[in-house]
């Protein structure tokens, strides 16, 4: 009665046809705007969907990689992808947390399924993709696929299989396995592991085959049909995800990688099951026992900012006690100086006074000097103007 939640998260390097085949697997053109690929990092895009048939409701959510691959230096190219993982982990761990659960509404986004697109060089594995899947190993379902596999020759597509799944053991990278144990998909299951990795095409485009319309893709050479399994593992692929092991897949993200990620982050958090001596640990016990820690913690970080700041303080005013005392010497020296110029100015102004009294003297008897000449000769002239008369 409930509708099913399903993630899918392909992943591959551009142009080996993930939208393609999302489309081709749930028959559905999936909108969404065509992708930059200028972005200097792994740029994730979340989008979901509500698909119905039959009845069934399905929340589809699917989780674009763009840019993955394309960058020169690819060593940090998985990290996007396991912190996007985890926080959606981290997510469902803090609605599982809350006092007030609604996990039958809470919309799941913990990825069920990672469909890692393989290119179909015939050779070996890239560095990047073993590097990649060991990263998401324990944190998702791997199922890896050998993507646009009409590239390569029948004979060439089956040592390129079993080379992939030699390099994956060897390189201790744990895939999805189908489940065999339970007897109703066991025989089933335990062929399709054998297939794997799947070697798939995808297609949108529909052609008339014989009375019927199929997907198919038309080369000049001839026409390769998505749902023929003489061509391709399409139709293996669907089966295996959506009708037999859809359930498994959600199983294995709850209880297996859900859980690992669940009980690491508790004990980050220092939380656990039994004490030093093996005995049960109440989650009371722990909570205040870790709140205790941490508000030592805190009153010891509150006092290491309490003495630092009193250090700064007693810093700044010793600072401020040395410029002051440079403000001072620097006044009294300019005071000095001003004092030496006034006296030299004033020393200065009493000489120039003086040799201006100096000067007056000198002109006041030089003029009384040329008023007593001025005066003997106007009395000679008038004793010899008298002795003329005579």
């Amino acid at each position: 009665n409930r509708t099913f939640q399903l993630s899918f998260f392909p992943i591959g390097e551009t142009g080996l046809g993930k939208s393609t085949l999302m489309d081709t697997l749930f028959n559905t053109k999936f909108e969404g705007d065509p992708a930059s690929h200028s972005q200097p990092g792994v740029q994730l895009k979340s989008s979901t969907y509500d698909l119905q048939e039959s009845n069934v409701n399905l929340k589809l959510t699917i989780v674009s990689t763009v840019g993955f691959g394309d960058q020169i230096n690819k060593e940090d190219s998985y990290k996007p992808i396991v912190e996007f993982i985890d926080a959606q982990f981290e997510a469902y761990l803090q609605e599982e947390l809350k006092i007030k659960r609604v996990l039958h509404n809470y919309h799941d986004t913990r990825i069920h399924a990672c469909l890692y697109f393989i290119a179909p060089t015939g050779h070996s594995l890239k560095s990047l993709d073993l590097v990649t899947m060991k990263k998401l190993d324990s944190k998702v379902n791997i199922i890896p696929i050998i993507a646009k596999s009409d590239a390569i020759s029948k004979s060439e597509l089956t040592k390129f299989k079993i080379k992939i799944t030699s390099e994956l053991v060897s390189n201790g990278v744990q895939i999805y396995q189908f489940p065999t144990d339970d007897e109703s998909v066991a025989e089933i299951n335990g062929t399709m592991n054998a297939h794997l990795p799947f070697a798939v095409i995808g297609s949108t485009e529909e052609l008339k085959i014989g009375n019927k319309m199929m997907k198919a893709r038309q080369y000049p050479w001839g026409t390769v049909q998505v749902e023929n399994e003489a061509h391709c593992d399409f139709v293996k692929l669907r089966e295996m995800l959506i009708r037999v092991n859809m359930e498994d897949l959600r199983e294995q993200t709850h209880t297996r990688h859900y859980e690992l990620y669940r009980r690491c982050k508790l004990e980050e958090m220092g939380f656990k099951d039994t004490d030093p001596d093996s005995k049960p640990f109440s989650l009371q016990e722990t909570y205040e026992a870790k709140r205790n820690e941490f508000l030592g913690e805190l009153q010891k970080k509150e006092e290491a900012m309490r003495q630092m700041f009193v250090q700064r303080v007693k810093e700044k005013e010793a600072e401020l006690k040395e410029a002051e005392k440079e403000l001072h010497e620097k006044f009294d020296r300019l005071k000095k100086l001003h004092q030496d110029e006034k006296k030299k100015l004033e020393d200065k102004k009493k000489s120039l006074d003086d040799e201006v009294n100096a000067f007056k003297q000198r002109k006041t008897a030089a003029e009384l000097l040329q008023s007593q000449a001025q005066q003997a000769g106007g009395s000679q002239t008038l004793k010899r103007d008298k002795e003329r008369k005579k």
